[in-house]
């Protein structure tokens, strides 16, 4: 079982790195069905911390805090939300609606429609709260923040940069809301510290290949295996 979870951390931490995002989504279509939801989304969220950290240092220079700031404030009175949705819901059904979610995520990401221009900063504010839900419920705050980019028309490096910076203030969220709800176990942090090579061996392969793998390619890869997971959550 540790192997296993080493392996999928490593997968996750590296398409995040290459991609700007991703990691959660990687990591929580297969961990909840191996751990259970419990035990992964407060572990998804310590991986997360550890993989934002290091690329923000590295991404920091086009960071637009104007536009993370919105974000942020708005995920932050989604978390708690979503964490007592995730408690009061049957784990099955949570699970099902997190591969729907996968799903359609992927399939946005892979047709990629044209979607109108936002040019007003307050629509920040909305995107950021349903982003907060999300993450707290099932640590995925990745597909509201991303539309909302694409949106905006972030440039690619500040894009990522931007990501980087609103994942960390998120998972941080989470992870606090997380111990005060009594979720971080030893189990997590056992999970966590033996995973936690694996965790750093991704972010180094990631940097490595960074200007080798096409990033467009890859992330169309990424959005395939993400919709055969979701339909695994969703049919199992």
């Amino acid at each position: 079982m540790p192997l296993s979870v080493a392996l999928v951390l490593l997968i996750s931490t590296f398409t995040q790195t290459l991609a700007g995002f991703g990691s959660a989504l990687v990591s929580m279509s297969i961990l909840p069905s191996l751990l259970g939801i419990r035990v992964a989304s407060p572990l998804v969220a310590m991986m997360a911390i550890t993989l934002e950290s290091i690329l923000l240092l590295r991404l920091r220079g086009a960071m637009n805090l104007r536009a993370v700031w919105r974000l942020s404030l708005a995920a932050l009175v989604g978390i708690p939300i979503g964490l007592v949705l995730a408690r009061s819901i049957d784990e099955d059904l949570v699970l099902t609606i997190l591969g729907v979610i996968l799903v359609s995520y992927a399939l946005y990401a892979l047709i990629t429609p044209r979607l109108p221009e936002l040019k007003h900063p307050i629509w920040a504010f909305a995107f950021g709260f349903v982003g907060g839900i999300l993450s707290g419920a099932y640590n995925v705050a990745g597909p509201a923040a991303v539309i909302y980019g694409n949106c905006r028309r972030w440039s690619p490096a500040e894009f990522r940069s931007n990501l980087q910076a609103f994942f960390l203030i998120n998972d941080s969220f989470v992870l606090i809301n997380h111990g005060l709800a009594g979720n971080l176990q030893p189990s997590v942090w056992s999970y966590y510290l033996v995973v936690l090579p694996a965790i750093v061996l991704g972010i180094f392969f990631g940097l490595k290949l960074d200007r080798r793998i096409n990033p467009s390619l890859f992330r169309k890869m990424v959005q395939i295996l993400l919709i055969v997971m979701g339909l695994r959550l969703i049919l199992l």
